[in-house]
Order: structure tokens, then C-alpha cells, then sequence
């Protein structure tokens, strides 16, 4: 699997859960570029397994509305 393949899968694989989930908050661009933003920083970094970057970006947007209201 190409990288492109693999980011676009793992894209897909997180945001189909977080909006079948109801979690997307906000602006669909700038969710799409935060959970693509966590899996580009994973890959760059070495990680390959789609799983696991789909899994670390719905955890990192889950935590997300928690870090604003937090520092608010």
C-alpha cells in the first residue's frame, strides 16, 4: 500500500466513525484537516499500521473539545 493509499484509508476509516458516532463538532474543513494533520504526523514518524493511525486520530479529536474548554 502507497502512502497516499494508506492515509486516505485511515481518513476514511476515522471519519466514518466520528460522524457515524455524531462527535464531528464544528467546521468539516477543520476537522478533516485535524485528523489529517494527526495521521500525517504519525506516518512522518514511521507508522504504518492503518489502525492505528485511524484510532490515534479519533482519539486525539475526541480529546480535542476537552483541550479548548480547558485552556478557555
Amino acid at each position: 500500500m502507497t502512502n497516499p493509499e494508506l492515509r486516505a484509508q485511515s481518513f476514511a476509516i476515522a471519519w466514518r466513525y466520528l460522524d457515524q458516532s455524531g462527535l464531528l463538532t464544528g467546521e468539516h474543513e477543520d476537522s478533516a484537516r485535524f485528523i489529517l494533520n494527526r495521521i500525517d504526523r504519525m506516518m512522518l514518524r514511521g507508522e504504518r499500521r492503518r489502525l492505528l493511525l485511524s484510532n490515534a486520530a479519533i482519539d486525539a479529536y475526541r480529546l480535542r473539545p476537552m483541550l479548548v474548554s480547558e485552556s478557555a
